[in-house]
């Protein structure tokens, strides 16, 4: 039978002949979770009476939400997380590392065929790296830890095809927006989509995980790339062990093949208080922005970070502008190009490489009523800690050409031709 990716791989880890529909029991890589959910895993775990975890070296701990922790209650979830990976073998990534999908794929544990598992729904990030990977639930998470496998349905795919050359000051964050726009954000519901086209092919692999990353905002499961020299490329010297590439089959069954031709994109925003409310950002120029952000597990990557300085660079924001690099490694690399000293000099202020603002448990409330600029991928209310704001959800560019002007503003008059 021929196979998409999603079925070849849990084929694999279940050892089984998978089709979509089927209820299968797969072996399952790596783990990971974050300080929102690790203390519900832990407490999981207890519940079970599991006392050794069945393979802690596959599992890691991240402390990336709330950094530096905001109050003693959440130093308190720090504080057991870190007894726990001490006293059960697991890895822990400590405050200040980063995001725990940008950590989890620059350490190299996510790479083609794995299987991953994560306590948070956008672990489905590590699709890009032609990897199926996905959230869970804590209780689900503890469940592996305790067994090294779990129950998956194997989803029906959705193929979507990106073709076409990207216009100037254009970028991967306006063409997942674009696509979530005109599917909708629950168009491809516990689905796995394949993402693929020469627009992908032409994509660097941080623009390739920006939109894997937003796959669960169109509703999927997992969102998955083939892999190609590029990915090959940006996988060396991250990973030491021999995998396969998965490639789905010709004649392949796909619940759905979608194309978008994205030649003629405009850039695009995601307004409150929904992923999919999406418009273009001349129907929105002149809304006044009270604060912007760049970051998150979306765009807080090295080449994100250039794409701002590049239309900050020699000039002052009239609206604040907070940054936070994804990862610790991002941070170094953009001091070593520069990139901090420009966005110092235009007026924005660096966060610790994490979370940031962007789940709204400390530093960058919005007020009421304010409106916030953001490369994040949620803007329902109170995502960033307040019911009363309202948040826009834009690229790097777009958000970084606002918070020069005050007000929403097509970033593409900062781009030569």
């Amino acid at each position: 039978m021929s196979k998409t990716i999603a079925e070849k791989i849990l084929s694999t880890k279940s050892k089984t002949d998978a089709k979509a529909g089927d209820i299968v029991k797969a072996d399952v890589d790596f783990i990971l979770s974050q300080d929102g959910t690790s203390s519900l895993v832990i407490d999981s775990l207890s519940a079970l009476g599991c006392a050794r975890l069945k393979n802690p070296g596959k599992y890691a701990l991240i402390i990336d939400h709330s950094v530096p922790s905001p109050n003693f209650k959440i130093s308190n979830i720090h504080k057991k997380m870190k007894e726990f990976a001490s006293h059960t073998g697991a890895t822990i990534f400590e405050e200040g590392q980063g995001v725990c999908h940008q950590v989890v794929m620059e350490k190299g544990f996510a790479y083609p065929s794995r299987l991953i598992a994560g306590a948070d729904s956008h672990t489905c990030t590590y699709g890009a790296l032609n990897c199926f990977s996905t959230g869970m639930g804590s209780t689900d998470i503890a469940i592996i830890l305790s067994t090294g496998r779990n129950w998956f349905k194997v989803p029906e795919t959705i193929k979507i095809v990106i073709t076409g050359k990207l216009p100037r000051g254009v970028f991967s964050k306006d063409i997942i927006l674009h696509v979530i726009g005109v599917l909708g954000s629950s168009s491809c519901t516990y689905k796995a989509i394949e993402f693929e086209g020469n627009a992908i092919a032409n994509l660097s692999m941080d623009g390739r995980f920006t939109i894997t990353n937003m796959a669960v905002e169109l509703g999927a499961k997992a969102g998955l790339m083939q892999a190609d020299d590029v990915t090959i490329k940006w996988l060396s010297g991250k990973v030491k062990d021999k995998f396969d590439l998965v490639s789905p089959d010709a004649g392949a069954q796909y619940e759905l093949v979608k194309e978008f031709d994205v030649s003629s994109l405009d850039p695009c925003v995601a307004k409150p208080h929904q992923v999919d409310n999406v418009s273009t950002v001349k129907e929105l120029q002149g809304i006044k922005i009270d604060k912007a952000y760049i970051g998150t597990c979306t765009n807080g990557r090295l080449e994100d970070l250039e794409i701002a300085a590049g239309v900050l660079k020699g000039k002052r924001i009239k609206t604040p502008l907070v940054i936070a690099p994804a990862s610790l490694d991002v941070l170094k690399d953009a001091f070593k190009k520069g990139l901090i000293e420009v966005f110092i000099s235009s007026g924005a202020m660096i966060l610790p490489p994490g979370c940031g603002p962007c789940v709204g448990t400390h530093g960058g409330v919005p007020a009421d009523g304010e409106k916030v600029i953001s490369t994040a991928n949620r803007n329902f209310k109170g995502r960033m800690g307040n019911p009363s704001s309202f948040i826009y959800l834009a690229s790097p560019a777009t958000v970084a050409a606002s918070a020069l002007e005050g007000e929403i503003t097509d970033p593409r008059k900062y781009f030569k031709e």
